[in-house]
C-alpha cells in the first residue's frame, strides 16, 4: 500500500533549520505517524534563504495583513517570505500532498495563536503565520493542523480522517 503524503514544518522531523540552529523533533510524528504518511519537509525560513542560525523574528502590525520582522535590527522581510511562500506552494502542488503538519507558534509556519507585536514590542494580538496563511489560501482543501493539536487524541483522529477522506476524494 502507497502511503499518503503529508507536507510538514522540517524541523518537528529533527532537521536543525530553526533561527538558532536546531530543531524541534517531535517523537510522535517520526515514531508513530511515520509509519503510515510520507513526510514533505518545508522550512520557509530556511528555504528563502535566512541562514542557520539566524536572528530572531516575529509577527508585527495587524492580524489579517501582519510583517515579519527581524526583532533587533527591525529589518522587514515579509516580502521575501511571500515571495517564497507563493513559489513554494507551487511547487508542493507537484507532491500529492493530503496534508500538512506545521509548526505551532512559528512566525511563518503558525496556524493561528502566533503572537503579534506592536512597535514597542509588546504582544497584542495573534495571527497566523506568513507561509502558513499563503499555504492556506493556495489549498483551502487539504486539512492543515498543528504539532501541539495532534496530541490531543480528538484532534488527531480529526485530523487523520479529514487526510483520508480527502485522499479518498482525489482517487475519484
Amino acid at each position: 500500500m502507497e502511503k499518503i503524503k503529508i507536507g510538514i514544518s522540517a524541523c518537528l522531523l529533527g532537521e536543525n533549520v530553526r533561527y538558532d540552529g536546531g530543531h524541534k523533533l517531535d517523537r510522535f510524528l517520526t515514531d508513530t505517524l511515520e509509519q503510515y504518511v510520507e513526510y514533505v519537509p518545508v522550512c520557509p525560513e530556511f528555504e528563502c534563504g535566512l541562514g542557520l542560525p539566524r536572528k530572531h523574528m516575529h509577527l508585527e502590525g495587524k492580524s489579517d495583513s501582519p510583517r515579519l520582522i527581524v526583532t533587533k535590527t527591525r529589518q522587514d522581510i515579509t516580502k521575501r517570505m511571500v515571495t517564497l511562500a507563493q513559489k513554494r506552494v507551487i511547487q508542493l502542488e507537484k507532491e500529492d500532498m493530503r496534508g500538512f503538519i506545521f509548526k505551532s507558534n512559528s512566525p511563518s509556519c503558525g496556524t493561528g495563536k502566533v503572537k503579534i507585536f506592536n512597535e514597542k514590542n509588546v504582544p497584542y494580538d495573534a495571527g497566523m503565520g506568513i507561509f502558513a496563511g499563503i499555504f492556506i489560501k493556495h489549498f483551502p482543501l487539504l486539512p492543515v493542523e498543528d504539532e501541539v493539536c495532534l496530541h490531543n487524541p480528538g484532534q488527531l483522529e480529526n485530523f487523520i480522517q479529514r487526510v483520508f477522506a480527502f485522499a479518498k476524494s482525489c482517487a475519484k
